[in-house]
Order: C-alpha cells, then sequence, then structure tokens
C-alpha cells in the first residue's frame, strides 16, 4: 500500500512539473503515457524486491542446508567420527505435569520435553547467518541425532497433537538443539514399611542406546538440568529436592553412558490424616464406653464391642485394598494391628467381667463348709482344728458372709451398717466380731482381708467392678503410650 501511494503522488508531481514545458495539448499528453508507464513500473520492481529480500535469505539458507545434506553428509556417522573423539550431548529436561506415584503398580506418569544439544561441524557454512527452526520430519529423519532411550520407562508416547511436536534448531556456528515432547510411564520400586509415613525416590534415566562411550557421551546442563513447570503439583507426594547425576551401564558388548534425574518425594500424611487414622482412633475411643457402663448392661455393652470391632475390620480392609501385597509389614499395618487389639480386649474386658458378675455359688461346697462349722463349733466360740487336739484353746474366728446367707445381727458387725446384699452397692469390707456365725463359712484368723474368702460370689462382683474401674485408667494410659513410641519411631527415623 505503501508504494503504490509514492508511485501515485510521483506520476502526478511529474505531470504537473512537464506541464508547462509541453503544454495542456492533447498530443502532447499522448506522448508523455510510455514514460510515466516506466517509471511505474519501475517503482513498483524495487518495492516488490524489498519486501521478499528477507523471505528470499531464508529460502537461501534452506537451498544451502540442503545441499549440505546432499552432498557429504552421513547421518549414520556422528559429527565428530572423522575426528575418532566422542560426540559430546548435553541433556535438558522440561518437566510440564508430573502423576501421582501409584503404589499398588509403583510407576508415575510425566509429561516432558526432551532438549538435547549437540556441535555438528558438518552443517555449519558461512553464507547462513540466523538460526532455522524446522519441524519436518525429513528433515528430523536426515540428520544425526544421539540414540537415547528411558531405560527405566514402561510405556512411552510421542506426541502428534496438533502436528508433531518435534523441533530443530541449527544455528549458524553448527550448534544443532532438538527437542521433543514425549509422555512417559517411569517405573518406581517404592519401599512401604513406612507407609504412609514415607518419603521415596524416584528417577528418571536417559542412556544411550547402540552408541558405547568412545562414540558418545551424555552429560546433563551446566545449570538447572532438571526444570520443573511452574506451579507444578502432585495430590500425594511433595518433592523436597531433585539431583541429577551421571552413570555408566555396562554390559558384555561395551560401556554405555546414561544419566540419572533422582526425585526425592515426601508423602503428604493429610488425607491419611483424615481418611485412616482419625476413623479408626475415634473406634478405640468409642469401644472404652462399655467400662463406664453397668455390669448388668449385657446387651448394651455387647452391641458395643461388637459392633466397634467390625468398623475397625472394616476399615482396616478398606485401607489395605489399596495396596500392593507385600511381604513386610508396614506402618499401617501396626496402627490398625494395635487399634483393633484394643477394641477386641474391650471386648474381651467385658465378657470376663460378665462371668464374674454372673457367677453361682457352688452348693454342694457351701453344704460341706456349713456341716464342718456345725460339727467343730462350741459354747465358747468357734473352735479351730487344732484346739480339737487339745493343742491350744479356743479363739474366735473371722467369718465371710455368702450372697445366700441372711444379713448378720447388729452385735456381728462393727464400724459400719450391715449390708444389702441384694443391692448393687457391695463395695465393702464387712469386719465381723469373735461370735459364732452359724452358717457362714469358716476363715483362718490370720486371714484379715476379704480377698482370701474367694469361694464366695460377693468377692466376684467386687472384683468385677474393680476390674471396670482399673480399665478406665489403663486403657487410655496404654494406648496414649502406643502413640508416643508410634508417631516419633515413625516420623523421625
Amino acid at each position: 500500500m505503501h508504494c503504490k501511494i509514492t508511485l501515485k503522488n510521483t506520476a502526478v508531481a511529474m505531470e504537473y512539473q512537464s506541464a508547462p514545458e509541453v503544454g495542456w495539448k492533447t498530443g502532447a499528453n499522448q506522448n508523455n503515457i510510455p514514460v510515466r508507464i516506466f517509471i511505474a513500473l519501475l517503482f513498483f520492481c524495487g518495492c516488490l524486491g524489498s519486501s521478499v529480500s528477507s523471505g528470499g535469505a531464508k529460502m537461501d539458507h534452506l537451498h544451502i542446508l540442503d545441499e549440505l545434506l546432499r552432498r557429504d553428509y552421513d547421518r549414520r556417522a556422528t559429527p565428530t567420527n572423522q575426528f575418532n573423539n566422542a560426540t559430546s550431548v548435553i541433556c535438558e529436561l522440561y518437566i510440564r505435569s508430573f502423576g501421582s506415584i501409584s503404589p499398588v503398580t509403583m510407576d508415575f506418569e510425566v509429561d516432558l520435553y526432551l532438549r538435547q544439544k549437540w556441535q555438528d561441524e558438518r552443517l555449519k557454512h558461512d553464507e547462513i547467518t540466523e538460526a532455522l527452526d524446522l519441524n519436518d520430519p525429513n528433515l528430523v529423519k536426515a540428520i544425526w541425532k544421539p540414540e537415547v532411550y528411558f531405560p527405566n520407562a514402561k510405556h512411552a508416547e510421542f506426541q502428534y497433537v496438533t502436528v508433531p511436536n518435534v523441533l530443530v534448531r541449527i544455528n549458524p556456528d553448527g550448534e544443532i538443539l532438538y527437542m521433543l515432547r514425549l509422555k512417559l510411564t517411569f517405573s518406581c520400586m517404592m519401599d512401604l514399611s513406612k507407609f504412609p509415613l514415607d518419603s521415596q525416590i524416584c528417577t528418571m534415566e536417559v542412556a544411550s542406546f547402540s552408541k558405547t562411550t568412545e562414540e558418545l557421551r551424555l552429560t546433563w546442563k551446566a545449570t538447572n538440568p532438571v526444570i520443573m513447570g511452574k506451579g507444578l503439583r502432585m495430590p500425594q507426594f511433595e518433592i523436597v529436592d531433585i539431583f541429577a547425576t551421571d552413570c555408566q551401564e555396562s554390559f558384555q558388548i561395551g560401556n554405555y553412558s546414561c544419566l540419572v534425574a533422582e526425585f526425592y518425594l515426601s508423602r503428604s500424611v493429610g488425607f491419611h490424616l483424615v481418611q485412616s487414622y482419625l476413623p479408626t482412633l475415634l473406634i478405640v475411643v468409642i469401644s472404652w464406653v462399655s467400662f463406664w457402663m453397668d455390669v448388668d448392661s449385657v446387651p448394651g455393652r455387647t452391641t458395643l464391642g461388637v459392633t466397634t470391632l467390625l468398623a475397625v475390620s472394616s476399615q482396616s480392609s478398606g485401607i489395605q485394598s489399596g495396596l500392593p501385597q507385600v511381604s513386610y509389614v508396614k506402618a499401617i499395618d501396626v496402627w490398625m494391628g494395635t487399634c483393633t487389639a484394643f477394641v477386641f480386649c474391650a471386648l474381651l474386658e467385658f465378657t470376663i467381667v460378665n462371668y464374674m458378675w454372673r457367677r453361682q455359688p457352688n452348693v454342694q461346697q457351701m453344704k460341706a463348709q456349713q456341716a464342718s462349722a456345725s460339727a467343730i463349733s462350741t459354747a465358747g466360740g468357734v473352735v479351730t482344728p487344732s484346739s480339737v487336739n487339745g493343742d491350744a484353746a479356743p479363739t474366735p474366728a473371722k467369718v465371710c458372709f455368702p450372697e445366700s446367707s441372711s444379713p448378720p445381727p447388729p452385735e456381728y458387725v462393727q464400724d459400719e451398717p450391715p449390708p444389702d446384699v441384694g443391692a448393687n452397692n457391695i463395695n465393702y469390707m464387712r469386719r465381723v466380731a469373735g461370735n459364732e456365725m452359724p452358717g457362714a463359712p469358716l476363715c483362718d484368723s490370720r486371714l484379715l482381708r476379704l480377698s482370701q474368702c474367694r469361694d464366695t460370689p460377693l468377692y466376684t462382683k467386687v472384683l468385677a467392678r474393680k476390674i471396670d474401674e482399673w480399665c478406665r485408667l489403663c486403657f487410655p494410659l496404654a494406648f496414649l503410650t502406643f502413640n508416643l513410641i508410634y508417631w516419633p519411631y515413625f516420623m523421625l527415623t
């Protein structure tokens, strides 16, 4: 458009300048028409040449490149093959996405750009003055490229949307940048002994496939060899650090250069804390409610114990379904096993307490004790077996009252009123004076505590309630001690 306006103004100016000389005659104007056409064509050709000069230069560079590739270029030979030196290839990884690591399949997916740089003097030409960015697949096939692969990749895909994602940049000095986009699935062998409080190390390996170290050497870029995409996050892991190191693979046919990028990952415990630890913790605490319920509440305590045991078992099964079947014990196994043991012990405690509470007296043993007491009793008191032989005088003895016997008269009990055996409040000690109470079993005078009179159901009722009281304190203390050992051990070691 600019060139057309310039030509129009020039033609008009020439017409006005020639008017005084030749006049405004029709014949004169007709003689000047060929001159004006020639000048217009001259200016048009100049503008057209300036507009295509840059495109022509690039086309010239492409023609030069084609000539270089057709002349003495062998894509099977390395760039430094004629010098008997190994070609150095600088590698760089740009990770676009980093998928979550699966503990079941032990792998992870990434979407990355692999960038490789090397020097190829065979593509250097003095007339090439600017870098050439090409994505022609035929050109990619025509030049030499490092034959690299990913040793620990389980699956790989080349991106074709919307065009093949490959780029070749040829600089004027012969430096070549080869970049391609890949979607890869890498294997990651994990140690789940501390799951879900674990940290893992996953790697990405790049190695030479067909060229030994005598022909090809792979090196990482000097600064930032592995770059993570902006805003890249993983749902269950946090990237703690990244280390890029060199390695060498040795086989029978030779040694091959390789590169390793190590990703140090720490698992986020927030998900498992909400989904695994907190529910089982609450189930264990709920199972302790049975210790505060009455011993006679058999349906309530049984339902609570069985329900909590089934709940913690179901929670454990749900967690194990998402994990591989490994032969060693994991941290979550220790937690779930301990929680299941606490709930089971709470149910077992109720079974023992209920049995002791409902225990019936031995009728035959009670009759034998009563007959023995009637046979050796005297008017002055109760006679011990030694007094029958005349070795000692009759001495008073302590007696204990069975549940079936009637309450003793007031003169037999000291310091407290007679108990109501049928009532629930039976946590007391009955001390009886040294007088005989007919029908009561004998106890030696040296046994001053109720715990020695174990043949009566009264003792078992007292002990059953005592066990409930002890469990109210022992179970929480034991579970607290377990937590003080569990969390520091698996999180700090």
